[in-house]
């Protein structure tokens, strides 16, 4: 048995088509912090999306737009690193093939889509939302002063750190 997400926001598949056209779905206080902590976060001040859901070729597609207000922790000093996310989506949600007898087998090209497992009953949007959010922040974020801060401590650059860098160091002595 899985937990609920922190930011959970269900729709019934059989549903979908009675659905608004837009949907807006935002994160509370208590889900954002959860969800910092989940991610790793120094903060989570703003996660929201504004989405459409349809039926397409047996699978719910959702198309929308995420936008986010974070700070990650710098991958050298630590310090909180601002970003904002605002970023188009399209997701597709099919039905998990162990909770299926029968699944039909999907082929996906590189441009399209993310595919999500659902039941066949509910899908969840937030948490669908908050692995969009994660999946769009910088990967290694550093603050201005990162390099700085590494150099003090003694840590190598790249280019420092390189076989050639020997090699050009014997230059410098001529």
């Amino acid at each position: 048995m899985t937990a609920t997400p922190e930011f959970s926001r269900t729709h019934k598949a059989d549903a979908i088509g009675r659905l608004a056209p837009k949907l807006h779905i935002a994160a509370k206080q208590d889900e954002r912090d959860a969800l910092a902590r989940r991610f790793g976060l120094a903060a989570l001040d703003r996660l929201e999306a504004d989405y459409g859901l349809a039926i397409e070729d047996g699978a719910i597609t959702a198309r929308g737009r995420v936008r986010a207000a974070l700070a990650q922790p710098c991958v050298a000093t630590g310090v909180p690193v601002p970003e904002t996310i605002d970023s188009d989506f399209v997701l597709r949600f099919v039905v998990d093939k162990e909770e299926a007898q029968e699944a039909d087998e999907l082929e996906l090209d590189a441009e399209d889509c993310d595919t999500i497992g659902y039941d066949g009953h509910v899908i969840d949007m937030g948490e669908a939302v908050a692995e969009t959010m994660a999946l769009a922040m910088t990967p290694f974020p550093r603050a201005p002063d990162a390099d700085r801060y590494l150099k003090e401590a003694g840590v190598l650059s790249e280019e420092q750190a390189s076989p050639f860098a020997a090699l050009l160091g014997l230059t410098d002595k001529k």
